[in-house]
């Protein structure tokens, strides 16, 4: 395992911070929120979860899939509301990794991992494309030309400085570089101060302003388990892309904690909620940042830009941290998933892509859910498909069938019509030393197969089954 390094860290975290900013701005605006709620989100959740959550290197903050959940309250109901959501949502999470149900993310399928990641890298290039827009309006002519430029600079810059050097992190070269090219030449471009003005104080505590009432608790609780399940998605899933980039393993349930932890307090100093974001992420581990370190740096830079660099900030060129994100973009696609389409199944690709496009039109968790749900039929539908038996008349002239495969709510028509009672001899055999039972249909189908027998005045023995078999046949009282 790669041992962190205090200089890299920094390093890493100061350029995590830059492209934090940003999104963190942006993703308010989406919520009808000021844009310090984002940024004081951002700083506590990236801090608190990078001093203690359970996957060093991986960023957190107010990210666009909360922000997206969170909107239709904030237009309806107010800010108080949304911030009782954060607390409630935290509290969500915290009891989710303190009942240990994090290693759930298991049954997340790779198709699908996949397909998640390729939809959120083609989220994170469209979301920059809104930059090269003035208003409404698609930048055209000079103004086009020169954000292109600056843009095709900035990613030039990303790809080639490694070649050269790799003791500084190139993304934040690049930003810089281009920040200085931009104010010594005086170049016309939109900065970072276009979107908004980030100076601030420091966040007061205060808990939000509504009344703690039955009523309030039917408003905010339907939020609150939506913006958790998506919150705790995100992270464990890019908990589990970091630990592939790292080849390390990080802690789910002690993430999950962590990160519900900060969204209680992000909720009682005016932050709103976050989760783990994949482009920051991408971002710090590309940079050199594995430790803690490099988190905490990057969200005690966002407060600092907050109290005392806001004027400095402000003047960054967007075409700079837009070129960056192109890059992440591009670094977060898994490419290799294009170079298998005629390698693996065609349930497998069709996963894969169904994942992606429902990312990218709707949000995260319907995305997982969706191929968690097709990996599920799929599962079933082979596994019903893979039953069989082999039959022959024993000496006695009684008739042996030895099942081969699973029999559970899928399998058990494709289980029944295996056998013929009508014309079967008096005495019959079922042979389950290659049979697994796994449910309650598949007691149900033995009653039914036995019952079958007995109508025809014939009998049906059952031989070799697996001790679990048995204990599951005798809770349900079937005789075997």
């Amino acid at each position: 395992m790669r041992t962190t390094s205090p200089r890299a860290d920094i390093l890493a975290g100061i350029t995590t911070s830059f492209a934090l900013v940003p999104e963190c701005i942006a993703f308010a605006l989406v919520a009808h929120l000021h844009p310090l709620m984002g940024l004081y989100g951002a700083f506590i959740i990236c801090t608190l979860t990078a001093l203690f959550g359970g996957r060093p290197g991986m960023v957190s903050g107010a990210a666009g899939s909360m922000a997206v959940v969170i909107v239709a309250l904030v237009v309806q109901h107010g800010v108080q509301y949304l911030l009782a959501t954060v607390l409630m949502g935290g509290a969500l999470m915290i009891a989710f990794g303190a009942l240990r149900l994090g290693k759930l993310v298991r049954m997340v399928p790779h198709p699908v991992m996949l397909g998640f990641v390729n939809g959120l890298a083609i989220v994170i290039a469209m979301a920059q494309l809104e930059h090269f827009k003035q208003g409404d309006a698609w930048l055209s002519g000079q103004p086009l030309y020169l954000m292109a430029g600056l843009v095709a600079l900035t990613m030039a810059t990303v790809y080639l400085l490694p070649r050269l050097t790799r003791s500084v992190p190139p993304a934040l070269v690049a930003i810089l570089g281009v920040g200085l090219a931009v104010y010594g030449l005086d170049l016309p471009t939109r900065t970072l101060g276009d979107m908004a003005h980030i100076a601030g104080g420091l966040p007061a505590f205060a808990l939000p302003d509504i009344p703690w009432s039955l009523d309030t608790l039917r408003i905010v609780a339907p939020y609150a388990v939506l913006m958790a399940l998506v919150g705790i998605l995100e992270t464990l899933l890019t908990l589990n892309l970091t630990d592939e980039i790292t080849a390390s393993r990080g802690y789910p349930d002690r993430e999950c904690v962590a990160l519900g932890a900060a969204n209680m307090v992000s909720g009682v100093f005016g932050g709103m909620g976050g989760c783990a974001m994949i482009g920051q992420t991408v971002i710090n581990l590309s940079s050199g940042g594995r430790g803690r370190l490099s988190g905490v740096v990057a969200g005690v830079m966002i407060l600092l830009f907050v109290l005392f660099l806001s004027p400095l900030i402000e003047r960054i060129p967007l075409a700079a941290l837009v070129g960056v994100m192109f890059v992440v973009a591009q670094q977060t696609f898994a490419w290799a998933s294009l170079r298998v389409l005629g390698k693996v199944p065609l349930n497998d690709v069709v996963m894969i892509f169904t994942v992606t496009l429902i990312t990218v039109f709707t949000d995260l968790a319907t995305a997982v859910l969706c191929g968690i749900v097709i990996a599920a039929l799929n599962f079933a539908w082979q596994h019903a498909r893979a039953l069989y038996a082999d039959t022959h008349v024993e000496a006695d002239g009684s008739k042996l069938y030895l099942m081969h495969g699973t029999l559970f709510f899928a399998s058990v028509a494709s289980f029944l019509n295996q056998f013929d009672p009508a014309n079967d001899p008096p005495e019959v055999t079922l042979d389950c030393k290659h049979l697994s039972f796994v449910d309650y249909s598949a007691i149900a189908a033995l009653k039914t197969l036995r019952e079958r027998y007995a109508k025809g005045g014939k009998h049906l023995r059952v031989v070799h089954l697996s001790t679990r078999c048995k204990q599951l046949l005798k809770r349900a009282d079937v005789p075997h």
